[in-house]
């Protein structure tokens, strides 16, 4: 069924009430030459336009409007149509969302930072809803253990900004299912170093599952391409959302539950983890993390479920696929006939 683009129209100008007038004039009292009737004005009726925006279309060319969330303009050019600060009259857009996610308490999730407000962040999970990162529910840099200042939220950007990419766990469920978050471990925070990927299937059936372990290392070193010792990070958020990165010792999403207590947490926090520089990454490593990164996705368009366990046997079965191949210069690529080469040999394992 196509879909019918509709140009948006403005709500028509509030009618003044006369009731006020009407009065006056009933009790013989007559209005100055010139005044106007004081009745409070209607109020605006708040209407909500469900058609659907496609990127890059005009929403309105009225200046009357102030740009919102979901929306830009072109730098220099000269229709702007942001002309005026209205701060009442604004359009916004919501995407949709492909595939809604269902959070539950404890889930690991692999969001992208939205919005900065003044004492939290919108996150992106790729839910219906926006999740909720509180300011209170970060670690400081430095394992600082005070209560968040003004000065904090001043510097709250300092920490996460808007696009940053972030592993964080649900913390608290609202009654309309929005997710609050946190990422007081040493497991969760910024992420950086890697490569992020959305698979479209969530709960089996192609797609990432509930596991044991969401974020786990793969260790690369056994491949011909890689000299030395080299491992991975793989995060596999519940709601789809994959994370797939170079390993740094003591750091990153994949670090295990064996390193400190719970109560030495804060004090292992760098000063880097909220750095959004990239480290120099090999180019073997990068080349592997390529090749995990089809590994999953020959997984999700073959029906098979996305864990530690199929990763790493389907990358160790690429591994063998691309020994067999030493002259094809397209080992990397794991689609079509290739990728059901991978995954029958996974199903008959």
């Amino acid at each position: 069924m196509p879909i019918t683009i509709l140009q948006p129209s403005l709500a028509p100008p509030p009618k003044p009430r006369n009731d006020d007038a009407s009065d006056s004039d009933s009790e013989g009292g007559a209005d100055l030459e010139g005044d106007i009737a004081m009745g409070r004005p209607a109020k605006r009726a708040r209407t909500q336009d469900s058609s659907i925006m496609t990127p890059g279309e005009i929403i309105t060319d009225d200046p009357q409007w102030m740009r919102g969330h979901g929306t830009y303009v072109i730098p220099g050019a000269q229709s702007n149509t942001i002309l005026s600060s209205v701060a009442d009259q604004q359009a916004a857009l919501r995407p949709t969302a492909a595939r809604p996610l269902h959070p539950e308490i404890g889930d690991l999730v692999v969001g992208r930072i939205v919005e900065v407000q003044a004492k939290r962040w919108r996150v992106d999970v790729g839910g219906t809803l926006l999740a909720q990162l509180p300011l209170s529910a970060i670690n400081l840099p430095g394992g600082i253990q005070r209560r968040r200042t003004e000065t904090d939220e001043l510097q709250i950007r300092t920490f996460f900004s808007e696009g940053e990419l972030l592993v964080a766990e649900v913390q608290q469920l609202y009654n309309d299912g929005a997710a609050v978050l946190h990422t007081r471990s040493l497991k969760y925070g910024k992420l950086r170093n890697g490569v992020f990927m959305s698979v479209a299937g969530v709960g089996g059936g192609g797609g990432v599952v509930r596991a044991r372990r969401q974020a786990f290392t793969l260790d690369i070193s056994g491949t011909d391409e890689v000299s030395g010792s080299e491992k991975i990070d793989v995060v596999l958020g519940v709601n789809g959302y994959i994370w797939i990165s170079k390993h740094i010792e003591g750091e990153g999403a994949a670090a295990e539950s064996s390193g400190p207590g719970i109560t030495r947490i804060e004090e292992s926090v760098g000063l880097n983890v909220y750095s959004s520089q990239n480290d120099i990454i090999p180019v073997d490593t990068m080349r592997e993390i390529a090749r995990v990164r089809g590994v999953i996705t020959a997984l999700v368009e073959n029906g098979l479920r996305v864990d530690e366990e199929m990763v790493i046997k389907g990358y160790q079965e690429a591994v063998e696929m691309a020994k067999e191949e030493p002259d094809s210069a397209d080992t990397l690529w794991l689609g079509g006939e290739r990728g059901k080469r991978l995954t029958n040999a996974l199903v008959g394992r």
